[in-house]
Protein backbone atom coordinates (compact mmCIF):
# COMPACT_ATOMS: atom_id res chain seq x y z
CA UNK A 1 0.00 0.00 0.00
CA UNK A 2 1.50 3.47 -1.36
CA UNK A 3 2.47 5.60 2.06
CA UNK A 4 1.51 9.39 1.73
CA UNK A 5 3.65 12.27 2.49
CA UNK A 6 1.10 14.81 4.77
CA UNK A 7 1.82 18.37 6.14
CA UNK A 8 -0.73 19.40 9.17
CA UNK A 9 -1.37 22.99 9.56
CA UNK A 10 -2.29 23.93 13.19
CA UNK A 11 -0.17 20.88 14.61
CA UNK A 12 -0.87 21.56 18.29
CA UNK A 13 -4.39 22.48 17.69
CA UNK A 14 -7.59 19.64 18.38
CA UNK A 15 -7.84 18.95 14.92
CA UNK A 16 -4.09 18.67 14.51
CA UNK A 17 -3.51 16.67 17.54
CA UNK A 18 -6.50 14.81 16.59
CA UNK A 19 -4.53 14.03 12.83
CA UNK A 20 -1.65 13.16 14.07
CA UNK A 21 -3.49 10.50 16.92
CA UNK A 22 -4.79 9.24 13.50
CA UNK A 23 -1.21 9.17 11.62
CA UNK A 24 -0.14 7.04 14.58
CA UNK A 25 -2.39 4.41 14.53
CA UNK A 26 -1.33 4.16 10.78
CA UNK A 27 2.01 4.58 10.53
CA UNK A 28 2.11 2.55 7.43
CA UNK A 29 0.44 4.62 5.31
CA UNK A 30 1.50 8.35 6.19
CA UNK A 31 5.06 10.05 6.51
CA UNK A 32 4.16 13.61 8.32
CA UNK A 33 6.72 15.72 6.33
CA UNK A 34 5.87 19.20 7.85
CA UNK A 35 4.42 20.65 10.81
CA UNK A 36 2.76 24.40 11.11
CA UNK A 37 1.63 26.06 14.04
CA UNK A 38 1.12 29.46 15.61
CA UNK A 39 3.45 29.50 18.59
CA UNK A 40 2.05 29.28 21.54
CA UNK A 41 2.65 25.76 22.20
CA UNK A 42 6.45 25.50 21.05
CA UNK A 43 7.00 22.28 23.87
CA UNK A 44 3.75 20.08 21.89
CA UNK A 45 5.08 21.20 18.45
CA UNK A 46 8.79 20.15 19.70
CA UNK A 47 7.32 16.67 20.54
CA UNK A 48 5.56 16.15 17.63
CA UNK A 49 8.96 17.28 15.54
CA UNK A 50 10.40 14.81 17.20
CA UNK A 51 7.80 11.47 17.54
CA UNK A 52 6.96 12.17 13.87
CA UNK A 53 10.47 12.51 12.65
CA UNK A 54 9.68 15.75 10.77
CA UNK A 55 12.88 17.80 9.34
CA UNK A 56 10.83 21.10 8.84
CA UNK A 57 8.59 23.11 11.03
CA UNK A 58 6.71 26.13 11.26
CA UNK A 59 5.55 28.87 13.28
CA UNK A 60 3.67 31.44 12.56
CA UNK A 61 4.91 34.17 15.62
CA UNK A 62 8.38 35.14 14.41
CA UNK A 63 8.73 36.27 17.92
CA UNK A 64 8.06 32.20 19.14
CA UNK A 65 11.57 31.22 17.42
CA UNK A 66 13.84 31.31 20.08
CA UNK A 67 11.50 29.47 22.30
CA UNK A 68 10.85 26.66 20.07
CA UNK A 69 14.74 26.35 19.23
CA UNK A 70 14.96 26.02 23.01
CA UNK A 71 12.23 23.25 22.92
CA UNK A 72 13.56 21.34 20.27
CA UNK A 73 17.36 21.36 21.45
CA UNK A 74 15.65 19.68 24.95
CA UNK A 75 13.44 16.96 22.47
CA UNK A 76 16.75 16.27 20.96
CA UNK A 77 15.94 17.66 17.74
CA UNK A 78 18.59 20.65 17.57
CA UNK A 79 18.69 19.76 13.55
CA UNK A 80 14.57 20.35 13.00
CA UNK A 81 15.01 23.39 10.76
CA UNK A 82 12.44 26.26 11.47
CA UNK A 83 10.93 28.72 8.84
CA UNK A 84 8.90 31.50 10.71
CA UNK A 85 6.35 34.13 9.56
CA UNK A 86 2.68 33.82 8.07
CA UNK A 87 4.62 33.34 4.49
CA UNK A 88 6.58 30.46 6.26
CA UNK A 89 2.82 28.39 6.89
CA UNK A 90 1.34 29.66 3.49
CA UNK A 91 5.47 27.66 1.80
CA UNK A 92 4.79 24.46 4.32
CA UNK A 93 1.23 24.39 2.77
CA UNK A 94 2.26 24.71 -0.88
CA UNK A 95 5.74 22.20 -0.45
CA UNK A 96 3.54 19.43 -2.44
CA UNK A 97 2.64 16.72 0.22
CA UNK A 98 -0.06 14.47 -1.02
CA UNK A 99 -2.36 15.59 1.52
CA UNK A 100 -2.46 18.78 3.81
CA UNK A 101 -4.49 18.62 6.80
CA UNK A 102 -6.07 22.29 7.48
CA UNK A 103 -6.62 22.70 11.33
CA UNK A 104 -5.76 26.45 11.81
CA UNK A 105 -8.85 28.49 13.36
CA UNK A 106 -9.71 31.42 11.89
CA UNK A 107 -9.59 33.18 7.89
CA UNK A 108 -5.54 32.91 8.22
CA UNK A 109 -6.46 29.22 7.16
CA UNK A 110 -7.28 30.91 3.67
CA UNK A 111 -3.74 31.56 2.17
CA UNK A 112 -2.37 27.59 3.08
CA UNK A 113 -5.64 26.26 1.76
CA UNK A 114 -4.65 28.38 -1.26
CA UNK A 115 -1.21 27.02 -1.53
CA UNK A 116 -2.10 23.47 -0.92
CA UNK A 117 -4.67 23.13 -3.70
CA UNK A 118 -2.38 25.49 -6.08
CA UNK A 119 0.62 22.87 -5.20
CA UNK A 120 -1.81 19.95 -6.41
CA UNK A 121 -2.12 18.21 -2.95
CA UNK A 122 -5.14 16.79 -1.48
CA UNK A 123 -7.29 19.54 0.83
CA UNK A 124 -8.27 18.14 4.15
CA UNK A 125 -10.40 20.85 4.91
CA UNK A 126 -10.89 21.36 9.03
CA UNK A 127 -10.74 25.25 8.24
CA UNK A 128 -14.49 26.39 7.35
CA UNK A 129 -13.82 29.79 7.07
CA UNK A 130 -11.41 29.22 4.13
CA UNK A 131 -14.74 28.91 2.54
CA UNK A 132 -16.65 31.36 4.26
CA UNK A 133 -14.32 34.11 3.65
CA UNK A 134 -12.72 32.83 0.65
CA UNK A 135 -15.73 32.10 -1.71
CA UNK A 136 -14.23 31.63 -5.11
CA UNK A 137 -10.84 31.96 -4.32
CA UNK A 138 -10.29 29.12 -2.50
CA UNK A 139 -12.30 27.09 -5.42
CA UNK A 140 -10.56 28.32 -8.25
CA UNK A 141 -7.45 27.45 -6.72
CA UNK A 142 -7.81 23.68 -7.56
CA UNK A 143 -6.11 22.23 -10.55
CA UNK A 144 -8.50 18.97 -10.34
CA UNK A 145 -11.73 18.10 -9.38
CA UNK A 146 -12.70 16.74 -6.08
CA UNK A 147 -9.24 17.87 -4.61
CA UNK A 148 -11.11 19.32 -1.51
CA UNK A 149 -11.86 16.60 1.50
CA UNK A 150 -13.95 18.08 4.18
CA UNK A 151 -13.00 17.18 7.22
CA UNK A 152 -15.87 19.21 9.71
CA UNK A 153 -17.98 16.36 11.06
CA UNK A 154 -21.57 17.48 9.52
CA UNK A 155 -19.69 18.31 6.40
CA UNK A 156 -17.88 15.15 6.08
CA UNK A 157 -21.48 13.47 6.60
CA UNK A 158 -23.23 15.02 3.64
CA UNK A 159 -20.06 14.47 1.30
CA UNK A 160 -19.88 10.52 2.49
CA UNK A 161 -23.99 10.36 1.33
CA UNK A 162 -23.37 12.43 -1.85
CA UNK A 163 -21.08 10.13 -2.45
CA UNK A 164 -23.96 7.21 -2.87
CA UNK A 165 -26.01 9.22 -5.18
CA UNK A 166 -26.08 12.75 -7.33
CA UNK A 167 -26.96 16.07 -6.27
CA UNK A 168 -30.30 16.04 -8.28
CA UNK A 169 -31.83 13.09 -5.79
CA UNK A 170 -31.56 15.18 -2.82
CA UNK A 171 -34.28 17.42 -1.96
CA UNK A 172 -32.57 19.04 1.18
CA UNK A 173 -29.20 18.77 2.85
CA UNK A 174 -29.56 18.45 7.08
CA UNK A 175 -27.22 19.98 8.73
CA UNK A 176 -27.38 18.87 13.03
CA UNK A 177 -26.44 21.43 15.61
CA UNK A 178 -26.01 20.18 19.43
CA UNK A 179 -27.36 23.29 20.25
CA UNK A 180 -24.68 24.27 22.93
CA UNK A 181 -24.69 25.04 26.27
CA UNK A 182 -27.68 26.94 26.03
CA UNK A 183 -30.47 25.00 24.12
CA UNK A 184 -33.58 26.07 25.30
CA UNK A 185 -32.77 29.61 26.73
CA UNK A 186 -34.65 32.02 25.41
CA UNK A 187 -32.92 35.64 24.42
CA UNK A 188 -33.60 37.41 27.67
CA UNK A 189 -31.85 34.87 30.00
CA UNK A 190 -28.66 35.38 28.18
CA UNK A 191 -27.77 38.38 29.23
CA UNK A 192 -25.30 37.41 31.69
CA UNK A 193 -24.00 34.77 30.27
CA UNK A 194 -20.02 34.30 31.16
CA UNK A 195 -17.00 33.12 29.15
CA UNK A 196 -16.80 30.41 31.72
CA UNK A 197 -20.15 29.33 31.01
CA UNK A 198 -19.98 29.65 27.25
CA UNK A 199 -16.67 27.12 27.08
CA UNK A 200 -18.53 24.68 28.92
CA UNK A 201 -19.71 22.44 25.73
CA UNK A 202 -21.84 19.23 26.64
CA UNK A 203 -20.61 17.35 23.53
CA UNK A 204 -17.59 18.66 21.74
CA UNK A 205 -14.17 19.22 22.93
CA UNK A 206 -12.64 22.08 20.88
CA UNK A 207 -10.97 24.89 20.74
CA UNK A 208 -12.32 28.68 22.84
CA UNK A 209 -13.35 30.10 19.06
CA UNK A 210 -14.85 27.30 17.91
CA UNK A 211 -16.18 26.47 21.49
CA UNK A 212 -17.91 29.91 21.60
CA UNK A 213 -19.52 29.90 17.73
CA UNK A 214 -21.02 26.45 18.33
CA UNK A 215 -22.72 27.95 21.80
CA UNK A 216 -23.96 31.63 19.87
CA UNK A 217 -24.90 28.86 16.70
CA UNK A 218 -22.55 31.10 14.68
CA UNK A 219 -20.59 28.04 13.56
CA UNK A 220 -23.78 26.39 12.60
CA UNK A 221 -24.62 29.50 10.70
CA UNK A 222 -20.76 29.40 9.46
CA UNK A 223 -21.31 25.38 7.96
CA UNK A 224 -24.76 26.82 6.36
CA UNK A 225 -22.37 29.15 4.04
CA UNK A 226 -19.62 26.03 3.74
CA UNK A 227 -22.58 23.39 2.97
CA UNK A 228 -23.70 25.74 0.36
CA UNK A 229 -20.57 26.23 -1.17
CA UNK A 230 -18.60 22.89 -1.14
CA UNK A 231 -21.33 20.99 -2.67
CA UNK A 232 -23.55 23.47 -4.91
CA UNK A 233 -26.63 23.63 -3.09
CA UNK A 234 -28.75 27.06 -2.83
CA UNK A 235 -29.37 27.39 0.64
CA UNK A 236 -32.66 27.26 0.40
CA UNK A 237 -32.21 23.60 0.07
CA UNK A 238 -30.16 23.48 3.71
CA UNK A 239 -31.78 22.99 6.46
CA UNK A 240 -30.61 22.96 10.58
CA UNK A 241 -31.83 20.76 13.14
CA UNK A 242 -30.73 20.66 16.82
CA UNK A 243 -29.94 17.12 18.19
CA UNK A 244 -28.36 17.57 21.55
CA UNK A 245 -26.56 14.18 21.52
CA UNK A 246 -24.32 14.64 18.37
CA UNK A 247 -24.62 11.17 17.51
CA UNK A 248 -26.49 11.94 13.80
CA UNK A 249 -23.96 13.93 11.47
CA UNK A 250 -26.45 14.85 8.64
CA UNK A 251 -27.84 11.24 8.58
CA UNK A 252 -24.37 9.92 8.94
CA UNK A 253 -24.36 8.01 12.70
CA UNK A 254 -21.38 7.99 14.43
CA UNK A 255 -20.04 9.12 17.43
CA UNK A 256 -18.72 12.89 18.55
CA UNK A 257 -15.37 12.22 17.82
CA UNK A 258 -13.61 13.96 15.46
CA UNK A 259 -10.80 11.36 14.47
CA UNK A 260 -13.16 9.79 12.39
CA UNK A 261 -14.20 12.74 9.96
CA UNK A 262 -10.18 13.54 9.78
CA UNK A 263 -8.92 9.79 9.67
CA UNK A 264 -11.65 9.81 6.38
CA UNK A 265 -9.99 13.43 4.72
CA UNK A 266 -6.55 11.94 5.36
CA UNK A 267 -7.68 8.57 3.31
CA UNK A 268 -10.19 9.02 1.42
CA UNK A 269 -11.77 7.30 -0.86
CA UNK A 270 -10.52 4.43 1.83
CA UNK A 271 -11.57 3.89 5.03
CA UNK A 272 -9.29 3.65 8.00
CA UNK A 273 -9.85 1.33 10.81
CA UNK A 274 -8.97 1.01 14.61
CA UNK A 275 -9.99 5.02 15.06
CA UNK A 276 -13.06 5.44 17.25
CA UNK A 277 -15.13 2.92 18.94
CA UNK A 278 -18.63 2.68 16.74
CA UNK A 279 -22.44 3.04 17.89
CA UNK A 280 -23.60 0.48 20.07
CA UNK A 281 -26.16 -0.65 18.53
CA UNK A 282 -26.91 -3.25 21.68
CA UNK A 283 -27.86 -0.65 23.78
CA UNK A 284 -31.14 1.09 23.41
CA UNK A 285 -30.81 5.03 22.97
CA UNK A 286 -32.64 7.97 22.40
CA UNK A 287 -31.94 10.55 19.83
CA UNK A 288 -33.93 13.94 19.20
CA UNK A 289 -34.17 16.32 16.59
CA UNK A 290 -35.41 19.85 17.99
CA UNK A 291 -36.38 22.89 15.49
CA UNK A 292 -33.73 25.68 15.70
CA UNK A 293 -34.85 28.93 17.95
CA UNK A 294 -34.26 31.60 15.75
CA UNK A 295 -35.45 34.28 18.27
CA UNK A 296 -32.69 33.17 20.91
CA UNK A 297 -30.43 31.98 18.06
CA UNK A 298 -29.86 34.66 15.13
CA UNK A 299 -26.78 33.51 13.59
CA UNK A 300 -27.97 31.26 11.15
CA UNK A 301 -31.05 33.52 9.54
CA UNK A 302 -28.00 36.29 9.74
CA UNK A 303 -25.53 33.65 8.06
CA UNK A 304 -27.85 33.02 5.18
CA UNK A 305 -28.83 36.18 4.67
CA UNK A 306 -24.86 36.85 3.80
CA UNK A 307 -24.93 33.73 2.10
CA UNK A 308 -27.15 35.14 -0.46
CA UNK A 309 -26.15 38.12 -0.75
CA UNK A 310 -22.50 37.45 -1.66
CA UNK A 311 -19.22 36.46 -0.69
CA UNK A 312 -17.92 39.53 0.72
CA UNK A 313 -20.88 39.29 3.09
CA UNK A 314 -19.98 36.41 4.35
CA UNK A 315 -16.04 37.60 4.62
CA UNK A 316 -17.23 40.52 6.85
CA UNK A 317 -19.35 38.34 8.72
CA UNK A 318 -16.57 35.97 9.42
CA UNK A 319 -14.42 38.61 10.42
CA UNK A 320 -16.95 40.79 12.69
CA UNK A 321 -17.51 37.25 14.36
CA UNK A 322 -14.16 37.14 15.15
CA UNK A 323 -13.58 40.26 16.57
CA UNK A 324 -16.57 39.95 18.84
CA UNK A 325 -15.46 36.69 20.23
CA UNK A 326 -12.10 37.52 21.64
CA UNK A 327 -13.91 40.72 22.91
CA UNK A 328 -16.22 38.35 24.79
CA UNK A 329 -13.39 36.06 25.95
CA UNK A 330 -11.91 39.17 27.25
CA UNK A 331 -15.09 40.32 29.18
CA UNK A 332 -14.99 43.65 26.68
CA UNK A 333 -18.48 42.36 25.23
CA UNK A 334 -21.52 40.65 26.49
CA UNK A 335 -22.66 37.41 25.43
CA UNK A 336 -25.70 38.82 23.44
CA UNK A 337 -23.23 41.47 21.68
CA UNK A 338 -21.26 38.71 19.55
CA UNK A 339 -23.94 38.36 16.98
CA UNK A 340 -25.38 41.94 17.68
CA UNK A 341 -22.40 43.46 16.93
CA UNK A 342 -21.84 41.09 13.89
CA UNK A 343 -25.55 42.17 11.96
CA UNK A 344 -24.57 46.14 12.95
CA UNK A 345 -20.89 45.93 11.39
CA UNK A 346 -23.20 43.90 8.15
CA UNK A 347 -25.77 47.15 8.38
CA UNK A 348 -22.85 49.69 8.47
CA UNK A 349 -21.07 47.89 5.56
CA UNK A 350 -24.14 46.45 2.78
CA UNK A 351 -24.36 49.18 0.71
CA UNK A 352 -21.23 49.03 -0.47
CA UNK A 353 -20.21 45.24 -0.18
CA UNK A 354 -23.33 45.13 -3.14
CA UNK A 355 -21.56 47.24 -5.50
CA UNK A 356 -19.20 44.45 -6.41
CA UNK A 357 -20.05 40.91 -4.72
CA UNK A 358 -17.00 38.84 -5.73
CA UNK A 359 -13.43 39.55 -4.93
CA UNK A 360 -10.73 39.94 -7.39
CA UNK A 361 -7.87 38.59 -5.48
CA UNK A 362 -7.07 37.33 -1.21
CA UNK A 363 -5.40 40.79 -0.55
CA UNK A 364 -8.91 42.61 -1.69
CA UNK A 365 -10.43 40.01 0.75
CA UNK A 366 -8.06 40.96 3.53
CA UNK A 367 -8.74 44.90 3.17
CA UNK A 368 -12.26 44.13 3.47
CA UNK A 369 -11.56 41.74 6.82
CA UNK A 370 -9.66 44.74 8.17
CA UNK A 371 -12.32 47.09 7.85
CA UNK A 372 -14.64 44.25 9.34
CA UNK A 373 -12.43 43.84 12.17
CA UNK A 374 -12.78 47.45 12.74
CA UNK A 375 -15.67 48.78 12.56
CA UNK A 376 -16.34 45.88 15.41
CA UNK A 377 -13.65 47.37 17.26
CA UNK A 378 -14.90 50.44 17.01
CA UNK A 379 -18.11 49.23 18.14
CA UNK A 380 -16.89 46.87 21.08
CA UNK A 381 -15.37 49.82 22.29
CA UNK A 382 -18.18 51.92 22.44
Amino acid sequence: MQTSTVVILGSTGSIGTQGLDVISRHLDRFNVVGLAAGGSHVELLAQQAVQFHVSKVAIFNTNAVHALQDALNQAGASHVEIMAGPEAVIAMAGSGADVVLNGITGSIGLEPSIAALQAGSQLALANKESVVAGGHLLFDAQVRAQQINPVDSEHSAIWQSLRSGTHGEVSKLVVTASGGPFRGWKREQMTDITPEQALNHPTWNMGPVVTINSSTLMNKGLEVIEASRLFDVPPSRIDVTVHPQSIVHSMVASPPDMRLPIALGLSAPERLGNIAAACDWTKAAMWTFEPLDDEAFPAVSLARHCLEASEKHTAVLNAANEQAVHAFLEHRLPYLGIVDTVKEVLDEMDAELRGNPLFASVEEMSQLELEARRRADDLINK
